[in-house]
């Protein structure tokens, strides 16, 4: 099967929205009168980002998920997105399976695919999601202020804990570890809370190299401390809920590496004023979506970690970097 044949038949379909979809040199897209277009990349690496075996109908789904997380960050509408794909060869059987989780996803959300490239090479995707947002309602991580509020979304160290077990560092239980596997290789992404959060949030991003260092932006770009409470965010992990994970060593280290610092959680991380508590709450009813209020945002500079004792911890987890050290 050449290169054309396979995206006529597993990436071709017909546009709904965009002017101009797949099939010539460039898409064409028309956002709507007084719209900007919120717009993002994300690469997803075999090795780096995923393990060689994960199933190929999840990493569809997770490809497109982490790109609609971004635009869910932003308080922006998805519209459409580019794949760009390298494969090693074209196995009609996983990019069937490939697709089918991407598509699915895509669906659910009003996005659709208006272009990319396909090439032979190692397994490699990246995906540009495009994304409309009323001009200058969108959230951005420069707004939070001193006295706000400071919330999560969901979850927070599932997909941390997954990985632990999948690297042999841990062996929680097999129903467990199922729950936190499929918060690794299936995160959901929180675009109709993001919508919701348009007018209440003062600063927003999405929590994909975990809590602490990805907070680390936003007190950055806005020029804030912030106190984070660690006894609000362990509940937040399934290991403390499952019923299954009561005789299980669950260690307080553990728990802290996976909520405040494990990666590709993919749940929103926000700022709001105080005065709008109840409406931030209102709006996870609308979406559909748990808020948790974790911490306040300080005129201080730094990040400051309250412990067990409700005492300042010593913070020395760091965010995921693919360059660090």
């Amino acid at each position: 099967m050449g290169e054309f044949d396979l995206i006529r038949r597993y990436f071709q379909r017909p546009v709904q929205r965009a002017a101009l979809g797949v099939g010539d040199d460039c898409a064409l897209l028309a956002p709507a009168p007084g719209m900007q277009l919120a717009i993002s990349s994300d690469m997803l690496v075999e090795g780096r980002h995923f393990f060689p075996d994960v199933n190929p109908r999840l990493l569809g789904h997770k490809a497109l998920a982490v790109n609609l997380s971004d635009l869910a960050a932003c308080g922006a509408k998805p519209l459409a997105f580019t794949l760009a794909l390298s494969l090693p060869r074209a196995d009609e059987a996983w990019i069937s399976e490939f697709a089918q989780g991407m598509f699915a996803l895509a669906d659910a959300h009003g996005c659709e695919l208006i272009g990319g490239d396909t090439t032979g090479g190692p397994l490699n995707i990246c995906i540009t999601v495009f994304g409309e947002v009323p001009a200058g309602q969108a959230l951005l991580r420069s707004g939070a202020r001193a006295g706000d509020e400071l919330w999560v979304s969901g979850q927070l160290g599932d997909a941390r804990l997954a990985l632990e077990a999948l690297l042999g560092h841990v062996q929680p239980p097999a129903d467990l570890l199922q729950q936190a596997r499929q918060r690794l290789e299936a995160p959901t992404p929180r675009v109709a809370l993001g919508l919701a959060l348009r007018g209440i949030a003062s600063s927003a991003l999405d929590v994909s190299d975990g809590l602490l260092g990805d907070l680390g932006h936003i007190l950055d770009l806005s020029k804030v401390g912030a106190t984070v409470d660690s006894r609000l965010t362990t509940p937040l992990i399934a290991a403390n809920a499952y019923p299954s994970s009561a005789a299980w060593q669950f260690d307080s280290k553990l728990q802290q590496l996976c909520t405040l610092a494990g990666g590709d959680d993919y749940e929103l991380c926000f700022t709001a004023p105080a005065t709008r508590h109840a409406d931030v709450l209102a709006a996870g009813v609308v979406s559909s979506t748990p808020v948790h209020h974790i911490g306040h945002i300080d005129a201080q500079p730094g990040l400051r970690v309250l412990g067990a004792d409700g005492r300042p911890m010593p913070n020395d987890w760091k965010s995921f970097d693919h360059f660090g050290s």
